[in-house]
């Protein structure tokens, strides 16, 4: 990917995201799923968390992972989001990477 844009929304709001924040997720996200099956050559990235379910999509195709990389996933992601200003209950969350 070369030099891609992150996008980040909250319970369907926008969330703005600097440059640090947004290489932060990026270089996070894209080392978690580089080890997922069917994740190789990520072009875009889209991945969802509602609840207990996470959704992941590489190149417009669905990414599949077991419970406990889903687990690791969303924790992961609640934790680096929930830290940022103006995020409070997180009931829905989108991320998107695209170049």
């Amino acid at each position: 990917m070369a030099t891609p844009k992150v996008s980040l929304s909250v319970n369907d709001m926008p969330v703005p995201v600097e440059d640090f924040v947004q290489d932060f997720i990026r270089n996070v996200v894209i080392g978690m799923l580089t080890v997922l099956k069917g994740a190789e050559k990520m072009q875009s990235i889209e991945l969802a968390i509602k609840g207990d379910i996470v959704v992941i999509n590489v190149n417009n195709a669905s990414v599949r992972a077991n419970p406990f990389v889903n687990r690791f996933i969303k924790n992961t992601v609640l934790g680096m989001v929930s830290s940022l200003k103006g995020v409070s209950q997180i009931d829905r969350l989108e991320i998107s990477i695209t170049e």
